[in-house]
């Protein structure tokens, strides 16, 4: 055993810190929690509301876009009308929507860290660790506090994905941005470029593929959380499979996990293609 004198326990610290932000801040963790819930209800409700057959052409429109292959359109569509098929649509599009805002909350977050710390070595040594953290800290552990601060439902479910989802793009994009060709960068600089003009016309586009790759993983990793997420009140293709577990329904569970799957390979192909076009 371990001896009791050289213990210390910081969980009635812990405790105290959230009860006094839930005291103190709990009428703006609320306020901001509607917002965001606002926003997911918003991109949620289009999704739900649009045929599905439109849907079915946008996102094909958007794969032949992104590769500007027809085969890579239809085998999209095609994907897409089995979601339909297996009778997991609503679900589906429930799910699209919580994927969708957390990428883009993860790619709003992410980028622009990514840029402070390709800028400060400083700052990216002191980040490391915290965003290795993000990573690898079950997510349970930090739900709790999410759920004390903003209730059950969506927003502590994005809350948790956009943690779990941030620092792959925050990495991949400081990579992009320290590998950027250095003959191309002093070469603006050569030409009377600013340092604004020489990040927005020289480093990011060089550092495009990079980031587009850090925004593919966020989607991946996103997606990753979504039977998480319906433990704490999201709906959707996660409920679906929460609901299979707690029934022992084996053929409700693997209906739902194919249809994750699915998406996961259509909202994959798409970033990819997305990629290594911008790599050209």
């Amino acid at each position: 055993m371990f001896p009791d004198s050289f213990t210390i326990s910081i969980a009635p610290s812990i405790n105290a810190f959230i009860d006094a932000l839930i005291t103190n801040y709990g009428d703006g963790f609320r306020s901001v929690g509607d917002a965001v819930l606002w926003f997911i209800v918003g991109v949620e409700q289009i999704l739900r509301g649009l045929p599905w057959w439109l849907v079915i052409v946008i996102a094909a429109s958007i794969a032949f876009m992104a590769s500007r292959r027809a085969l890579y359109a239809s085998l999209t569509a095609l994907a897409l009308f089995a979601v339909g098929v297996l009778g997991l649509w609503d679900q589906a599009m429930q799910t699209l929507a919580l994927m969708l805002v957390a990428t883009t909350f993860s790619a709003a977050i992410g980028v622009p860290f990514g840029m402070v710390l390709a800028r400060s070595g400083r700052v990216s040594v002191l980040a490391r660790p915290i965003l290795d953290a993000m990573q690898t800290l079950p997510s349970f552990v930090y739900l709790v506090p999410a759920m004390m601060l903003f209730g059950l439902g969506k927003v502590p479910a994005l809350l948790a994905t956009v943690i779990y989802a941030m620092p792959p793009v925050a990495r991949l994009t400081e990579l992009g941005l320290r590998t950027a060709d250095p003959d191309a960068v002093e070469a603006a600089l050569a030409f009377g470029a600013s340092p604004r003009q020489k990040l927005w016309h020289v480093e990011l586009p060089l550092a495009l593929p990079s980031i587009m790759a850090g925004i593919n993983q966020a989607t991946m990793l996103a997606l990753s959380m979504v039977v998480v997420a319906s433990m704490i009140g999201a709906r959707g293709l996660g409920e679906e499979v929460l609901v299979g577990i707690q029934r022992l329904d084996v053929g409700r569970s693997v209906v739902a996990g194919l249809t994750i799957v699915i998406l996961a390979v259509v909202l994959d192909r798409i970033t990819q293609a997305a990629t290594k076009a911008r790599a050209k």
